[in-house]
């Protein structure tokens, strides 16, 4: 149990970690690729470790040069066995090859596309008791649409089984908005017979599309509708074709907004904070939060680094403390914004008026159920916050009282009763704080030297 006190302002400049999600899928398309991929800043946490070890045991190779400029990254070196490589080194008959994804979601969602694809070999994801709970149905689907052959315990949940198969393209429309399962289908599509389309109902990241693209595959993305508006049909569809290699050379990884959201989110609450944030991700598809917190009247400026080039967008986000209003986040809104939802609950605790987050039944398959976790966890700390089927609502209050939050095996609820904490009156006492290194193993320091400065 760690103990997150009343805090005076927070001041200076940080670094955020390097993207987690990004990282996941420089790691899997740099495997994936021919030749070498030198990997610029790759997250070194928990989760992406366990994307490096798999692509290790599917036979990449992974070599770490040396810790990266910006903290909590490493620079690497991913040797490449081409898109058809993990069924060329799978034996005759050998026995299924078993990957341990532990507690990325993402590994566990989006490496079955490439491996189904294979034409032979069977692998087995399995992780720990977290991500045992989270559903893998989403994506076994449309891969049996596309003819592999895929199994998964009570027909939706890990341990998840892939045999690789010969596929064919299909046109699939997204039921719940999820860059992971777009992001499975649309690889497995690149070794498939014909073209892939994946269709969705509100926009979600696009890491995948941007570095696809990068790396030399068709990838072709069509609005169809040029405003998102609630319940109003389809956004966007995607379509590639089949691919003989991938050869994405270098990819550099930006800073992690979602990493990036909660000492943002700490300056906005602490009275006479003043915080700026470097070399942070602003892809469109992530930064969702920022309007949100615009609406509320958050005191956050952003500036855009136009000099470093390639795919991803990046730049510095400025965060001072002021005076908060409630707002409404809605479905269409969700996805682009789907991690930092939690820190929008807190943010409406010290708004004036009533804050509800709707459309967010996603949130219920994430680490923990957090919709739950987020309602018990505030409550626990004072907060007057009711549970929808999909979503919350937040009563402001002018504040929290303090107390006690479980966070076990939710990185991102720690770092929320962090800075809860630092905004509370009688501090928080954060059960499972150390949950925070799955995605941001230096946020405790990283705090530590903004109170100092």
């Amino acid at each position: 149990m760690t103990r997150f006190a009343p805090s005076g302002p927070l001041r200076g400049t940080l670094r955020p970690p390097p993207d987690k999600s990004i990282s996941h899928r420089a790691a899997l398309i740099g495997a994936m690729g021919e030749g070498t991929t030198a990997i610029e800043s790759c997250l070194d946490a928990a989760d992406t470790r366990a994307t490096l070890g798999a692509i290790q045991v599917i036979g990449a190779g992974v070599e770490e040069l040396a810790p990266s400029s910006g903290a909590g990254g490493n620079d690497l070196r991913v040797r490449g066995i081409g898109l058809r490589g993990p069924g060329e080194r799978f034996a005759e008959g050998a026995e299924p090859v078993a990957l341990e994804v532990r507690n990325a979601g993402t590994l566990l969602r989006v490496l079955p596309g490439w491996l189904a694809g294979q034409g032979r070999g069977v692998w087995t994801l399995d992780g720990d008791e977290s991500i045992r709970r989270r559903p893998v149905d989403r994506v076994a689907e449309p891969l049996r649409m596309m003819g592999a052959g895929v199994e998964c315990r009570d027909g939706r949940l890990p341990p998840l089984r892939v045999e690789g198969s010969a596929l064919h393209g299909v046109s699939y429309q997204l039921p719940v908005a999820s860059a992971q399962v777009k992001s499975c289908v649309l690889i497995a599509g690149l070794l498939a017979d014909g073209e892939t389309q994946v269709t969705e109902a509100a926009v979600t990241r696009d890491h995948t599309e941007r570095m696809l693209a990068a790396a030399g595959a068709e990838v072709e993305v069509t609005e169809l509708r040029a405003v998102a508006a609630v319940h109003s049909g389809p956004v966007r569809r995607i379509a590639v074709g089949p691919a003989e290699r991938l050869a994405p050379e270098r990819i550099s990884v930006p800073g992690d907004f979602s990493s990036a959201a909660f000492p943002l989110v700490a300056a906005a609450l602490v009275p006479r904070s003043r915080v700026r944030l470097e070399q942070v991700g602003l892809n469109p598809t992530r930064i969702g939060l920022l309007g949100t917190l615009h609406r509320m009247g958050a005191a956050v400026e952003v500036e855009e680094d136009l000099s470093r080039g390639g795919p991803e967008p990046r730049g510095a986000i400025v965060a001072r403390h002021g005076p908060l209003a409630a707002t409404r986040v809605h479905g269409d809104e969700v996805p682009l914004a789907i991690d930092e939802l939690p820190l929008v609950a807190l943010v409406g605790c010290f708004a004036e008026g009533r804050t509800v987050v709707s459309g967010a039944g996603e949130l219920r398959h994430k680490e923990s159920d957090r919709i739950a976790a987020v309602v018990e966890g505030l409550r626990g700390i004072g907060a007057e916050v009711e549970p929808l089927e999909d979503g919350f609502a937040v009563r402001g209050t002018g504040g929290l009282r303090g107390g006690t939050l479980d966070a076990r095996g939710d990185h991102r609820m720690a770092m929320l009763g962090a800075v809860a904490g630092l905004a509370s009156r009688e501090g928080v006492e954060v059960v499972g704080a150390e949950a925070a290194a799955v995605s941001y193993p230096r946020f405790e320091a990283d705090l530590a030297s903004l109170l100092a400065s």
